[in-house]
């Protein structure tokens, strides 16, 4: 079983970078789905980004690849992988962990998931059927070009 709880493509529409020296908030729209939108704050030092990238993102509930472990992150905490150990991280350029605080029912089937990386913030936007996993109380976000 996958620890992914979402997977998705997104082509960046807008980023505002007026309030903060090194993050900015990124507007993005699914290459897959029409109507899933994401809005999200990332630290643009650590991981550049410009109008029309193209970014894969993904949220999963730990960084196991083949999620068997049966510890939790806010259990067992991060620890420094051993050597030849790869987990999901390893494929990814910018990770954080964080927290889903809040759920809004849109119309219709659509529904906004909110999450709290320290601070940095996250509304993904879309399907009732693709964002229902997201359930999950903490959750790491994974980004790659």
């Amino acid at each position: 079983m996958s620890s992914l709880l979402f997977d998705d493509l997104f082509t960046i529409s807008s980023i505002d970078s007026r309030r903060y020296d090194r993050v900015s908030r990124i507007t993005a729209t699914s290459n897959t789905s029409s109507d899933m939108h994401l809005t999200l704050d990332l630290n643009t030092e650590l991981f550049p980004i410009t109008a029309n990238d193209i970014v894969s993102i993904a949220l999963a509930r730990s960084l196991s690849l083949d999620d068997t472990s049966s510890s939790a992150p806010s259990v067992s905490g991060w620890r420094e992988p051993k050597p030849g150990e790869r987990g999901l991280a390893d494929d990814y350029d910018y990770v954080m962990y964080g927290t889903v605080y809040k759920f809004d029912e849109g119309k219709g089937e659509n529904i906004a998931v909110y999450v709290s990386f320290g601070g940095l913030l996250l509304c993904l936007e879309g399907s009732y059927k693709k964002l229902a996993p997201l359930k999950q109380e903490n959750l790491y976000l994974l980004a790659r070009r």
